[in-house]
This record gives structure tokens, sequence and C-alpha cells, in this order.
């Protein structure tokens, strides 16, 4: 007879062996250069041996799945034998400098047609066929490439908690200055800052005013004060292209260089993850930051330089064009976004009497609520993390930490939220309108942002493009032979920004540089014999020049989303925008490398640089900038 408990235990047995078959997971594509993985699942020991290429390696694994990391350079047959079981996949690698064709063809048929979605969709497809050729051939590859522009990069780009944040928090931001519009609070704020800002000088001087205040976000900076600062800026003849320009200028570089802002805590995670594998630096994230100042240049200088231009009313090149024919006609007609009817809605409603507390208490709510929901989520984050602030810290020093480690995409949310349902109880509870017609005018003010929406969604599909591509690791490379020290941060300033403006994001670039020309500044300076102080002025510059080129590589991008979103803000035709601010960005970028970034590498100190600076800067807009036609 058969012995049933032997056949239980053998069927037992081999039941997990049969479960356990391994899997080898081989990478879709791989570009020269750089590494790529093939992943491994169904291991069945902690240890594994198997053959790559007919080579011999130990795979360590955990809960059954292993990765092994190798890099591609030519068109080969990767042969893997695992498990008794042999893998076959033929690989034909991408070259690496094809990784910067889409984000050159995106910017150039931008700058060249003056029309950006369809710049952008280009890209965005030109990206997709690059892979999808090497994987299927010509043909399938048009035929992927179309599917992958919608399927892999543009529901991908969106379905990102940060990125849908953005889209809501400039949604609800649309639709709460619709409500403020047609209550007749944006008209209340035009006669109150018109008591002051009698003619366009005043005016630009308080959207200069109102961008540094907002200093703790970008975004918000953005927005507010573009939404708030236009009807202003019409009223007084001053361009959209101005108005752009003050609105993206002062944003990011305020909020780049503040102690407590939205940016800090990346900054300072980024600076740490560059300082990780350094040895014999003793010096906390926030205090590399905070000596890196001294080298902020191109923040600092831009701040100054549209100080300048207020106040000795010159400009130049394209700004000084658009200025003119803006003091000479009606500029809100001439380069906005929105066509008659869609201007209609943002009209105050027949009859109303403008009061500017109906749109003052709902930008204050955005304003303290951001603030407040910074510091909530940062509290909560440090809480959940377990770090405890000394109490012995400065209130300065423990607000910089808690907002560092703050969920600024909530914070924005839960203040623009309140704004809008602020906006909206001010609107009916004086029955400038009813219930209905209030909801009515918010959900035209979401339709108006639909256009700049699209934008930004295809930006970031281009960017995720860019990712896949490793166009920073192409730039990187061709940029970054051995070199002396004393050059490091001038290389370290125009390879951060190339990098922005080819993807469009600072953030982007921060992440991809710190963490590799930090350790290489360090290298390079120990190696050239350089004692600790004098390693430790290439170092803090060459953490600025990260920051400062990024910031700057941004404001040059037509691809980027904080430029893009200047150009919502503010109604002003997005190419027109990048044209008229593209000088004054060079402008102070060389000014900033040559007068700043350089001669402080080679130990002399900002105090002398900035003056200098500074004057050159006077100069510039003293003898090439043209006197405005003053009305």
């Amino acid at each position: 007879m058969i012995n049933i408990q032997k056949v239980i235990i053998f069927i037992s047995i081999l039941i997990p062996s049969i479960g356990f078959s391994i899997e080898v997971d081989f990478p879709e594509y791989a570009l020269e250069g750089i590494k790529t993985e093939i992943k491994f699942s169904g291991l069945q020991n902690d240890t594994n041996q198997v053959k790559i290429n007919g080579e011999v390696v130990q795979l360590i694994s955990s809960n059954g799945s292993a990765v092994y990391e190798l890099t591609i350079n030519e068109e080969q047959n990767l042969t893997v034998i695992a498990g008794g079981e042999t893998f076959e996949k033929k690989i034909n690698p991408i070259a690496l400098w094809l990784s910067v064709i889409p984000p050159l063809i995106a910017i150039l048929l931008a700058l060249v047609f003056k029309e950006v979605i369809t710049s952008l969709v280009f890209g965005i497809f030109v990206g997709a066929f690059i892979i999808q050729y090497h994987q299927e051939g010509f043909l399938f590859g048009l035929v992927g490439a179309f599917q992958a522009v919608i399927s892999e990069y543009i529901i991908n780009s969106v379905n990102d908690s940060g990125h849908i944040s953005v889209i809501l928090f400039s949604t609800i931001i649309g639709g709460m200055v619709a409500v403020i519009s047609k209550n007749g609070g944006m008209q209340g704020v035009v006669n109150r800052i018109s008591k002051f800002a009698s003619n366009a000088k005043n005016g630009q001087l308080a959207t200069w005013f109102l961008g540094v205040a907002i200093f703790f976000d970008d975004y918000a900076n953005t927005l507010v004060v573009g939404n708030t600062m236009r009807p202003v800026a019409d009223k007084l003849k001053i361009s959209r292209a101005k108005l752009a320009y003050l609105v993206d200028s002062t944003a990011a570089p305020v909020a780049a260089i503040a102690f407590v802002t939205t940016w800090i805590g990346a900054e300072l995670g980024y600076i740490g993850d560059g300082v990780a594998s350094i040895e014999g630096l003793n010096e906390g994230s926030y205090s590399i930051f905070i000596n890196s100042l001294a080298y902020s240049f191109y923040p600092i200088l831009t701040l100054a330089f549209m100080l300048m231009l207020i106040l000795m009313n010159r400009d130049f090149g394209p700004m000084h064009k658009a200025e003119t024919n803006a003091r000479l006609s009606d500029s809100s007609q001439e380069v906005s976004h929105l066509a008659d009817d869609e201007m209609k809605e943002f009209e105050a409603v027949e009859g109303v009497k403008p009061k500017a507390f109906n749109a003052i208490i709902p930008v204050l709510t955005i304003i303290l609520g951001t603030l407040v929901g910074l510091w909530k989520t940062g509290k909560d984050a440090l809480e959940e993390k377990g770090i405890v602030i000394d109490s012995s810290m400065s209130f300065f020093r423990e607000a910089s930490i808690t907002i560092g480690e703050a969920n600024s995409y909530e914070a924005l949310l839960w203040s623009s939220l309140a704004g809008l349902a602020v906006a909206v109880l001010l609107t009916i509870s004086q029955r400038i309108m009813s219930l209905g017609k209030t909801i009515e005018s918010s959900i035209k003010g979401f339709k108006s942002m639909l256009a700049a929406i699209i934008i930004l969604i295809l930006a970031w599909s281009l960017a995720l493009i860019t990712e896949h591509l490793h166009t920073a690791d192409f730039i990187t490379l061709i940029l970054s032979d051995n070199i002396s020290p004393i050059l490091v941060p001038a290389l370290t300033f125009v390879l951060a920004a190339i990098v922005a403006f080819s993807t469009g994001s600072s953030w982007g670039t921060m992440a991809i540089l710190y963490p590799l020309m930090l350790p290489a500044a360090w290298k390079i300076s120990q190696d050239a014999g350089y004692n600790m102080d004098e390693t430790m002025n290439i170092f803090y510059n060459v953490v600025s020049c990260v920051l400062a080129g990024s910031v700057l590589g941004d404001h040059c991008s037509p691809i980027s989303d904080t430029t893009i979103l200047s150009s919502l803000a503010t109604s002003c035709n997005h190419i027109q925008h990048v044209n008229t601010q593209l000088p004054y960005a060079l402008t102070v970028g060389v000014v900033g490398i040559l007068i700043g970034t350089i001669p402080a590498a080679f130990g002399i100190s900002s105090f002398i640089l900035f003056p200098v600076a500074l004057l050159i800067l006077f100069l510039i807009v003293k003898f090439v900038g043209k006197k405005v036609i003053v009305i």
C-alpha cells in the first residue's frame, strides 16, 4: 500500500520548490555609460550564485529578491543562468548624447515659433521615440512613442502628489481671484495702491516689496503677487512682461536664500547627501548653508538689479520695447492670455462699491494660513521622526528647522482653500452676489487656469523624459573634467545653470549636483594641497553656486514650472516673458560669476566683491539702459 504520510511530506516539499521558480527582469533599455539593473525574484537563499554573460557573480537577496548593476556600452546579448535556467535578452544601448535632444528641441521650438504647448509635446514625443526606437525599431517605435507620451509620461507626471497639489493650488487661487475681482475687492486694492503707486515707478516698487515680503514659498509668492498686482500694473501702464519679470525674479531668489522657507528643507537635505561621504568635514548642513550665503551672488544681485532698473527708470533690450509699448497703449489687451469675454468675468459686478478688504482679507488668509500650515506640518514631521528641538535654540533656528521639515504642499492647499472660502463668505454676506453666482464665478476662475496647467503638466512630462534619459548626467559628464580648484565654483555655477535650463527644474538640479559637486570640490581642493581655510572657501562657494546656478537656469528656461507660473499669474504671453527676462538674468549671471564667484575662489572677501558687482550693474543700467517714457 502507498504510505499516505510519505506522499503528503513529499508534496509539501515539492510545492514550495515549484512556487519559488526564479524570474529575471531585464532592463527595457539602457544608456551608454549609465548603470542599469537586472532584477531577480524567486531566489531561495540569502546568497545566490548566478552567471551573467559567462561571469559568475554572487547575489545577496532580500525576501527572495536581488539586483545586479551593470553598464552596457555597446549592443549585446545578455545571458543569465540562474537556478538551472537560462534567460536572454538583446540590449541596444542609447547613446548618452541623445539625451539632450528632447529638451533642446522643446526649447528651440518654443523660442522660434513662440508657441510653447506644441513645442513641449514635440519634445516629449522625440524623447519617447528615442527610447522606443532602441526597443522596437523605427515603425513600431513611432507607434510606441505616441502611446508613451500619454500613458508613460503625461499620466505619470500628473500622478504625483506634489504636482497634483500645485495644480489644485493654482486652480483654487484662480477661483479666489475671480471672486475677489467680481466682488470689487481687487478694484479696491487697485484704488488703495494707486494712492501710493501713482505712477509706473511706484507700482513696480510696490510689486518688488510685496515679492520680497512673501518670502516663504516661491509658488505662493508668484501666484499671489502676480494676481494681486496685475490690475494695478494695467492701470499704471506697466507692461505684463515687466510685471512677470518682477514676480519671477523676486520669487526663487528670496525663497532660496531666506532662513525660513519651503526651500530650506530640500536644500539642507541635498547638502546633507553631498557631505555624507566627505571625511574630515564635521559641520552640519544648516551651518554650511549659512556660511555659503556670503557667496550667493546671483540671487542677491538679482534683487538689487531690479531695484536699480525701477529707481533709475531704465530698461534695455526687449524689455525696453515692451515697457514703451505699454506706456503708449493698453498693455492688458496686448499680451493677455485671456479673450475679451473671459476678461469680463474678472470685472466687478455692476454697481458694487469697491472695497479693498474684500481682497486683502482672503490674501492675508493665504499668507498667514501658509505660515501656520508650514509650522504645523513641520512640527508633526519632527514629532513623527522623534526629533526634539533644543529649548536653548533661538526662535530663528527653531523656525528654520521646523519649516524645513514641513509639507509645503499641504500648507498651500489648506491656505488657498481657506482664502477662497473667506472670499465667498465676504461676497455673500454683503449680498454682492448670491451663493450660486459666487460659486459660478469661482468655477470660471478655475477654467481660466486650464491653459497654464496644461503647460505645467507638459513641462513636468518633459522633465520625466530628461530623467529617464539621464540628460543631467550627460551635461555633467562633458563639463566636469579635471580642473583647478579655483575654477570649480565657476564650473559648478555654469553646470547648474545649463542643467536647470535644460530640465526646467532648479530643485532637480540641486538634487543631482549637490551629491556630485560637493565631494568633488572637497577632493580636488585637498589633492591640490589646499589647507582647511582654502578648502572651505572653495567648498562654501560651490555650495552657493549649485543653488545660484539652478535659479539662473530656472529663470532662463521656457520649460521651467516657476517661469510658466509667473506668466500664468500675470497673464503675460509666456514666450514674451522668457524673451524679456533672459537678457536681464544673463546680465546678472555674468556679473555674478566674473565679479563674484571667480574672485571669491581666489580668497577675495565678499565685502569687497558685492559693492564692486553692484557698481558694475549700476553702470550697465546707466549706460546700456534707456529711459522709459513717463506718462
